[in-house]
């Protein structure tokens, strides 16, 4: 590889690794054009599937909501009303009775049981909350979540977050957001304007992580001091197992480190905190640093087997970010929460601030309430996520909170689980269909989601070929040549695990967006790119042969 290519490469891996994807898909699809090859990007999460019940539902409900509102201006074309409470559901039940047919009916009715019987929600009520809504014509009130909105989707998290531990629910407040990128700029925003974190912090990073936890505290406003708490660990074997050395977590028994950012599952390698690992850090926490604030992003924690949050492990100190994005097809919805207990140290540590800092957060929110001292850190977050002012205008939309209640409620009466039964099947045969037509062993590992994989060139290159040709490969090329000569050379878009914090020859590859045939031919075109590299080592080593003879 020439030295002016090298440092082109060099420059471009200081980019994003979602940027440098855009570099990628051009490559791809000019070698597609000129090729038979087909271009497959596995460089993306957004999956290849949608939840079809949820949305049905979600979709007969908008028309009764619409027949609802026509109930008054009767006599007006084009114009309709405001929809009425009193005698609501039974006005619905009636609907779904005479439309029983129809797709989404069942589930509606499924979930009008379980919403009543289960939540003990009073029925007139909840029409009401469903047809207003979803029509939208409304700002949300309250700002935060929808009152039954909230109900519901305490319920799915207890169940799909907490692996349905009992009792949970109504310890925890949640705030509806614009997905899990918003409610991750909301949480950054409010703990720094809460004095909870201020410039130049130290905090933790639990790496490989979505790269926005890795860019966002670089920014010149943060400056954050981190330190990564690396997912190093391998086996006898010297393969990745994914999960935190013991001297690493123990780097969060420093009462410096303020904020811990995690993803649970991680995000690239799709492996959910081991058993050990989580009482490891539970026990640091209690013992070490009881003010250590967590941000735990569980996206991915529906596609894992018994799945248990921090958020319950570690309440007091923990908010959970959850997105309905992935296991729902839903990126485009836009569909998060924020979720946190209501006794929790981020309202005991601002309200044991300086007298200083008290008096500036007072000042604040003043404009909110009489009592700004009283105020929650989460309807903090509402207030700030809209500059204060417009707090009265906060909120995500009704109907995408609605069609959150649709998605919460199909797993809620789901009581076999098959919809996760069929999601986890899924991915788990594209993870299988990509490491074994690459050549690699995947070892059996409960703890292993499969949503993405993150592929390590370096330990397979050990083991098909040797250290030293693993030595030749980092000297003489850049880890980012990697996937821009699978772009270029077989039309494959996959990520570079480094832009994750991940080991810098690894790959992130997506199971989530395209077919098992596909993750066969993203396999054998990983093979070949690796196995490409061996000849060239191989060339080297008889090019050296001869000038050494020549001498």
């Amino acid at each position: 590889m020439t030295d002016s290519l090298r440092k082109k490469e060099r420059e471009l891996s200081k980019m994003s690794p979602f940027e440098i994807k855009n570099e990628l898909i051009k490559l791809a699809k000019k070698d597609a054009r000129k090729a038979t090859d087909q271009f497959l990007n596995a460089g993306r999460g957004n999956p290849d599937w949608v939840a079809t019940a949820p949305r049905e539902a979600f979709f007969l409900l908008g028309q009764w909501a619409l027949a609802e509102c026509r109930l008054s201006y009767k006599d007006e074309p084009g114009i309709a009303g405001i929809p009425a409470s009193e005698g609501a559901m039974s006005r619905l039940k009636r609907f779904l009775l005479t439309n029983s047919a129809l797709p989404g009916a069942l589930l509606l009715d499924e979930a009008i049981k379980y919403c009543t019987d289960t939540l003990g929600i009073d029925e007139d009520s909840l029409a009401y909350e469903w047809s207003e809504g979803i029509i939208g014509d409304e700002y949300p009130t309250p700002v935060r979540i929808l009152e039954y909105t909230q109900e519901i989707i305490r319920a799915y998290m207890a169940k799909e977050m907490g692996n349905n531990a009992p009792g949970l629910g109504r310890k925890y407040d949640l705030f509806a957001t614009e997905g899990g990128t918003a409610a991750m700029c909301y949480i950054f925003d409010s703990l720094q304007a809460n004095h909870l974190v201020n410039h130049g912090d130290r905090i933790a990073l639990m790496t490989p992580i979505f790269t926005p936890y890795l860019e966002i505290p670089e920014l010149n406003r943060y400056e954050f001091d981190v330190v990564n708490i690396a997912a190093s660990k391998m086996d006898k074997d010297g393969l990745h197992i994914w999960q935190y050395p013991d001297s690493e977590l123990d780097k969060l028994r420093d009462p410096s480190i303020k904020l811990l950012c995690l993803v649970n599952p991680s995000n690239p390698p799709s492996y959910k905190m081991s058993e050990h690992c989580m009482k490891r850090l539970v026990e640091i926490v209690k013992n070490d640093n009881p003010n250590l604030m967590i941000v735990t992003d569980d996206v991915y924690g529906t596609f894992a087997t018994d799945f248990r949050s921090l958020m319950y492990e570690l309440p007091e100190n923990t908010l959970c970010v959850y997105s309905f994005s992935k296991y729902f097809g839903a990126t485009g919805w836009r569909l998060a929460v924020i979720g946190l207990a209501k006794d929790n140290i981020y309202d005991k540590m601002i309200a044991g601030l300086p007298e200083i800092q008290r008096r500036d957060l007072h000042n604040r929110y003043r404009s909110l309430t009489p009592e700004p001292d009283k105020i929650p850190f989460i309807d903090r977050m509402v207030a700030d996520s809209r500059d204060v002012a417009l707090n009265h205008t906060a909120g995500l939309s009704t109907p995408q909170q609605i069609q959150m209640c649709m998605f919460a409620l199909m797993c809620l009466v789901d009581t076999e689980d098959a919809y996760k039964k069929k999601m986890q099947s899924m991915i788990h045969a594209r993870l299988d269909a990509l490491w074994k037509s690459a050549g690699f062993t995947l070892v059996p590992d409960s703890d292993r989601v499969g949503y993405y994989s993150e592929i390590d060139i370096m330990v397979w290159g050990r083991k098909f070929y040797g250290e030293e040709f693993c030595e030749w490969l980092a000297a003489n090329h850049e880890p980012l040549d990697f996937v821009l000569r699978l772009a270029r050379e077989t039309s494959v878009v996959l990520l570079n695990g480094s832009g994750f914090a991940g080991p810098d020859w690894s790959v992130r590859a997506s199971l989530a967006n395209l077919t098992e045939e596909d993750y066969v031919k993203i396999g054998e075109a990983v093979n070949q790119i690796l196995s490409s590299y061996h000849d060239m080592y191989l060339e080297s080593k008889g090019e050296a042969s001869k000038e050494e003879s020549k001498a």
